[in-house]
């Protein structure tokens, strides 16, 4: 219905556009009104035909197997573009932060304060921080020189996972039991040495560390305020109040303490540090 609306529109604006590009050409003739002028005008195109033009998308059987690999490369590149956000996403800092910082309001008792999407922009810019270095890298090595023609496909792609790749193996910090794992489960040989490990391997490691590392972090930032949920829900409790809610009244103490401390500001801080 809106495809029919649209193309409606589309047809009266040129028959629009064209009668009044005919009125505008023919003589003004006197005692003749402008309505009248209009349709003798798109009249006249109705007769003589609109040039408009003509959109045809050809189903044909292939003509060899070169057209069906090409084909199937095309719809594969647009899936790896339509997840091309999520993969970005597991292989950046991005997971790590956005974790801590819901652990964050978790632990403040916060419900809609901060929104979720001001958290998940603030873990984008500080990703994008992070990992500026490694952006300029793959945009000297790779990107800038496949441009002016130096390189071909193939290098571009290996110049260009080297640096994501090297980011996220010292990310594990000499852990390498996620990469074992992996290449057990894969059925691999122990690799000698880092460019032996698969790049479908060290990335679902990668993400398995990012998660450890995440949720420890988020219980080290439980314990002072989970601290001040015990001392608060004791005092009430002594005092008989057992109708009245301990996290309403140790909500208020635990974002003083949290601002006096600079909570956000050391809290970016350790998480900036903590990747090499």
């Amino acid at each position: 219905m809106e495809r029919t609306i649209i193309l409606f529109s589309i047809i009266v604006i040129l028959l629009t556009g064209q009668a009044l590009s005919v009125f505008g050409q023919e003589e003004t003739r006197p005692g003749e009104s402008l309505e009248q002028r209009t349709i003798e005008a798109v009249n006249t195109q109705i007769d003589n035909g609109i040039n408009i033009p003509f959109i045809d998308l050809a189903v044909r059987a292939p003509n060899d197997n070169k057209e069906v690999a090409l084909s199937i490369q095309l719809l594969i590149f647009l899936a790896v573009l339509t997840l091309s956000p999520s993969i970005l996403i597991l292989m950046t800092p991005f997971l790590r932060i956005a974790i801590v910082f819901d652990f964050i309001k978790r632990a403040l008792s916060l419900q809609q304060v901060p929104p979720a999407q001001v958290l998940m922009g603030i873990a984008l810019f500080l990703t994008l921080f992070i990992m500026w270095p490694t952006i300029q890298e793959i945009n000297d090595n790779s990107f800038k020189p496949f441009s002016d023609g130096e390189i071909g496909l193939q290098e571009m792609y290996d110049n260009a996972a080297a640096p994501i790749r090297i980011f996220m193996y010292r990310q594990m910090q000499g852990n390498h039991e996620n990469i074992q794992l992996f290449m057990r489960l894969r059925g691999l040989a122990k690799p000698a040495n880092f460019s032996e490990v698969p790049t479908y391997v060290l990335i679902p490691a990668y993400v398995l560390n990012e998660l450890t590392i995440a949720f420890k972090i988020g219980i080290l930032l439980f314990v002072p305020f989970i601290v001040i949920d015990m001392v608060v829900a004791s005092t009430l409790m002594s005092m008989g109040m057992i109708m009245l809610p301990p996290v309403m009244i140790s909500m208020p103490f635990k974002i003083i303490l949290f601002v006096l401390v600079d909570g956000w500001g050391l809290i970016t801080q350790q998480l900036i540090a903590s990747f090499v």
